[in-house]
Order: structure tokens, then sequence, then C-alpha cells
């Protein structure tokens, strides 16, 4: 996956860009893309569902912003898509 493209697409609000290269993945952080993209397009059930499967919390539509900046230090750094969930 082409994580940083991804991530330069949420950023730009082009979430069905986003939405056809991540929906092909089955990582970690591309179903935590995933919850983003649907959290953009304002489907906030879908959302909730792929941020159960990246096992994180769902932060809700305000923090989309703040969501993809973590995403794209998560990535960077190589580290784990996922803090502990709870």
């Amino acid at each position: 996956m082409d994580t940083p493209r991804v991530l330069d697409l949420l950023e730009a609000g082009d979430w069905k860009a986003a939405h056809e290269i991540v929906q092909k993945e089955s990582s970690t952080l591309a179903a935590w893309l995933h919850g983003i993209v649907h959290t953009l397009e304002g489907d906030l059930d879908n959302a909730r569902y792929w941020y159960e499967k990246a096992r994180r919390e769902f932060p809700g539509s305000d923090a989309v912003r703040q969501e993809i900046a973590a995403a794209r230090t998560s990535a960077a750094a190589g580290a784990p898509a996922r803090p502990p969930k709870g």
C-alpha cells in the first residue's frame, strides 16, 4: 500500500481515491485508514467498524485531522498501527 499517498489524499479530503487504495488491503494500518476514510465520508457506523478492525478506539468525526496526523506519524516511525485499546 502506498501509505504516504493515502495520507496525502486523506489530508486533501479525497476520501474516494483513498478508499480505492485501502479497500484492497488487510493490514491493521489499512483498517485504521479505512476508518478515517469513512469518517471523512460521514459514514460513522462504517468508520466505527473499521476502527474496531484496527483495534482502535473511534475518536469521532471531530478528531479526523488528528487521526490523519497520528497515522502519518505512526507509519513514518514504523510503529504499530494500534495502541492498547481500553
